[in-house]
């Protein structure tokens, strides 16, 4: 045990690699208890089969063999995704200067659907490519609630863009500026539109899941073409949607060098065993990856890179059961790599779902350690 400013953090070793944190913050609002895993789940439910992913032992083979038809699995899940359109046609249309930073909205056609509004933050006084973020907001958020609107617990732009780092965001879809633009207009409201899209993009033949990460792989594109961004420190983050979203972007795209996920790491079976699966909507699924692997393999393919999980032990929307297996897991293949220290798990106690400060301060010194 060790004593930090405000916190009492405990240390405790997982599997055969670094160890994992809990945490006693501050101060947080909490959430409320889960009960035993399976315990008010139908006995027709508890019968099912779900799968039992190994955690890789084989470095070589994993390398040269199973990550990559891991991943072609997980993009074969999503569904007949179309080719992005051309990065150079975004458009930059607004500036503004801001204390510390110069924020720039853009907007470009993700080449299927509809206009994907977007913000750029850009550091004072870059004189040369710089570590950039990806900012990804959650459910019933926007690009505003990460960059403009500081009331917001997942305000996290302008920290990072006073401490040197590009970031970007947009709207996903049904969130923001995008309100209003599915199939049914302005019609449908939000939660409407999120259940429209995700039945008619089923009937084509893919994912509303895949579609928003496309616009995610669109933006990378862009990023690309910025003479402020460095293509190799490029890093995502986000709370809860966000979160998963960093996750799924980082698993499908080598480009992102790092990662941070706030209150979303855990398995889908240990959702179904808390009663938990109306703690999401419909973007979260994506047909038949039960019949493959849990979350466990998703997060296999982040590794080696830096990847850093933050949780609460009362968020109903991540069962903390799921958290532990996947740290002992993740922990293990990191082992395997030969890097340890690139994966951590902070829980804290008595949280639910919710963004602590201490959370935000753990995001940037992770991104300060390793894009720096």
């Amino acid at each position: 045990m060790r004593a930090v400013t405000g916190l009492l953090c405990v240390w405790f070793a997982v599997g055969t690699a670094a160890a994992q944190e809990r945490v006693v913050p501050k101060e947080a609002k909490g959430g409320s208890r889960i009960g035993a895993m399976w315990e008010d789940v139908p006995e027709g439910f508890r019968n099912t089969k779900f799968p039992d992913w190994p955690v890789p032992t084989d470095l070589k083979q994993w390398t040269e063999q199973d990550r990559a038809a891991t991943r072609a699995i997980l993009v074969r899940l999503l569904g007949d995704l179309p080719a992005r359109p051309d990065p150079k046609r975004v458009k930059v249309v607004g500036r503004e200067q801001h204390d510390g930073y110069t924020l720039e909205r853009f907007e470009f056609h993700n080449g299927v659907d509809t206009v994907v509004p977007g913000i750029l933050l850009i550091p004072a006084g870059l004189k040369g490519p710089a570590p950039t973020v990806i900012a990804l907001h959650g459910h019933n958020s926007s690009k505003e609630t990460v960059c403009t609107d500081e009331t917001k617990p997942q305000f996290i732009g302008p920290l990072l863009a006073r401490k040197g780092y590009v970031v970007a965001a947009i709207d996903a879809y049904f969130n923001g500026d995008r309100v209003g633009r599915g199939p049914r207009g302005e019609r449908e409201n939000k939660l409407q539109q999120e259940s429209s899209l995700f039945k008619l993009n089923l009937w084509l033949g893919r994912t509303l899941w895949g579609m928003m990460l496309r616009d995610e792989q669109c933006l990378l594109d862009y990023l690309e073409t910025r003479p402020e961004v460095d293509r190799k420190r490029i890093a995502a983050t986000g709370m809860s949607m966000g979160c998963v979203r960093a996750s799924w972007l980082t698993a499908l795209d080598d480009r992102i060098h790092a990662h941070v996920g706030v209150c979303c790491f855990t398995r889908y079976t240990n959702l179904i065993a808390h009663g938990r699966l109306n703690a999401h909507a419909v973007y979260f699924f994506v047909p038949g990856m039960l019949a493959h692997f849990d979350t466990e393999a998703l997060y296999a393919l982040c590794a080696p890179r830096p990847m850093l999980m933050l949780s609460g032990d009362e968020d109903g929307v991540a069962p903390v059961s799921g958290v532990e297996v996947l740290e002992a897991k993740q922990a293990k293949l990191y082992a395997l790599y030969g890097q340890p220290r690139n994966f951590r798990s902070v829980v804290y106690q008595g949280t639910g779902h919710e963004y602590l400060p201490e959370m935000k301060a753990e995001m940037i010194a992770w991104f300060e350690r390793h894009l720096r």
